[in-house]
């Protein structure tokens, strides 16, 4: 089929429902006379740009090989702009050269890409992506937020963007299931609500993934951790001491799990458990296992709380768990005391108490009549450091808590800060201080000593003092 013949195929939405008319040949041969279209950043001539890339993009889509390697995108980009040119040079269509560039991006984006998102997940700069419905975009930047003025065309729009995330994971998002947890190809962690839940439409929230993980060398760099403080927590995974690492949302907790992961040693056997895969061990032997909602039959659920009792049976060295969040907590602790120990994960919390108080009621939620000591022993007895983060108001994320789970005393589970965040002052919005040593070492350093593990007594602070 010729692409004179195609034409009808790229009609705007309201030529698309029209009857088809003899006359109506007659007027769109009359659209392919010589045109000019206005850049999109004019007002007045919107409705016109968008028909046209509305038009060229659906010319494209049935000009293309539908069985064309999509992930070969190199080969699939030039294809993509010969037939783009092609179509220009066919419809008379004349454009300046930054608008036809600037069309050709675009179109590709909705191709290949995530449309409207795409130049945001390619600019890495950009840690955070929040639509909150089709026109009100907003992304994070050195941990701020900002407004950017990208638009979607639709909420239907969004709903094809996020409904392309989700397609290829196996998972669904819509009335009957309104929110999804997923991630892009790159690893960048997604979660998508729709109406009606969401009042203001599709919500989309992308927390992007490190082209570069961030390096050991770059915590010390942003002020993160001091040499001393990484010194001691290396020392920690190597001797496999159970960490917890606690804080707010996007205080920067997988980053850090990421991070210490890398300590662990390379002939360990390692099983990760996440709702949304997201860690990047350099290891060789990982097992990584995701969880997954149920389908439209309300059947199929996999918990992270099933994973972690599979895990057990998979002759793990070391579990590691992206966040704890619900009654998992129980099989988690449950693992750390029998045998698994140098185990890791993440929760949201305030502090490093809050981050107790989080795991006691969250043992509870597994519905196991358990006495409150009961509970707190097992809590004590599994894990044994707590690393805190927190998002600082200019921004920074820093870990203000290196915390001991050292004991108990009659009820109540005692802890001993091992290193503390102390601000001195801002200094143009920019917050100052550095994580210092308190003076005190451990319990636990019978532990890293027979590990083989030797620190000098100047890490823990001048006049340091071992507490046994």
């Amino acid at each position: 089929m010729s692409l004179l013949k195609r034409i009808e195929q790229g009609k705007s939405p309201e030529e698309s429902s029209a009857p088809a008319q003899t006359s109506g040949e007659g007027s769109r041969l009359a659209s392919l006379q010589a045109r000019r279209v206005s850049a999109p950043n004019a007002a007045p001539q919107a409705g016109s740009y968008f028909d046209l890339k509305t038009r060229v993009q659906n010319k494209l889509l049935a000009e293309l090989d539908p069985s064309m390697d999509i992930t070969k995108t190199e080969e699939v980009r030039r294809t993509i702009q010969n037939l783009y040119e092609q179509i220009l040079n066919e419809e008379n269509i004349v454009l300046s050269r930054p608008e036809r560039a600037r069309l050709f991006e675009q179109i590709s984006a909705e191709i290949l890409g995530f449309g409207p998102l795409q130049a945001l997940l390619e600019d890495d700069s950009v840690t955070e992506i929040m639509v909150n419905g089709a026109k009100n975009i907003y992304i994070e930047r050195k941990g701020k937020l900002h407004r950017v003025p990208v638009t979607f065309e639709s909420n239907e729009h969004v709903m094809r963007i996020i409904d392309r995330i989700v397609a290829p994971l196996g998972r669904r998002i819509d009335e009957s299931s309104p929110y999804v947890d997923a991630r892009l190809p790159d690893g960048s962690r997604v979660n998508a609500i729709i109406p009606p839940i969401s009042l203001v439409g599709p919500t989309l929230t992308i927390r992007k993934f490190a082209r570069n993980p961030i390096t050991v060398e770059q915590l010390i760099e942003f002020g993160t951790l001091t040499p001393e403080s990484l010194q001691f927590i290396k020392a920690c995974v190597e001797a496999k001491i159970n960490i917890v690492i606690s804080g707010g949302t996007g205080s920067g907790k997988t980053t850090l799990l990421n991070i210490l992961s890398g300590f662990i040693p390379a002939d360990e056997r390692i099983i990760t458990i996440e709702n949304a895969a997201e860690l990047q061990l350099r290891q060789e032997h990982v097992v990584t296992l995701e969880s997954r909602p149920p389908n439209i039959e309300g059947r199929g659920e996999i918990t992270i709380r099933q994973l972690v009792i599979n895990s057990l049976r998979m002759r793990p060295d070391r579990i590691i768990v992206g966040e704890i969040r619900d009654e998992a907590a129980l099989d988690m602790l449950q693992a750390m005391n029998t045998g698994h120990e140098g185990s890791m994960t993440t929760l949201h919390s305030n502090s490093p108490r809050d981050t107790l108080a989080r795991l006691e009621t969250m043992t509870l939620m597994a519905g196991m009549e358990l006495p409150a000591r009961a509970v707190r022993e097992q809590v004590t007895s599994a894990i044994n450091l707590i690393i805190h983060q927190d998002r600082m108001r200019d921004g920074s994320r820093k870990v203000v808590n290196v915390t001991e789970v050292s004991g108990m005393e009659g009820e109540v589970i005692t802890t001993t800060d091992i290193f503390v965040f102390e601000q001195t002052g801002i200094e143009g919005n920019r917050v100052i201080g550095t994580l210092r040593p308190t003076g005190l070492r451990p319990k636990f350093m019978e532990k890293l000593e027979a590990a083989g593990i030797h620190l000098p007594p100047a890490i823990f602070g001048v006049g340091a003092r071992q507490r046994y």
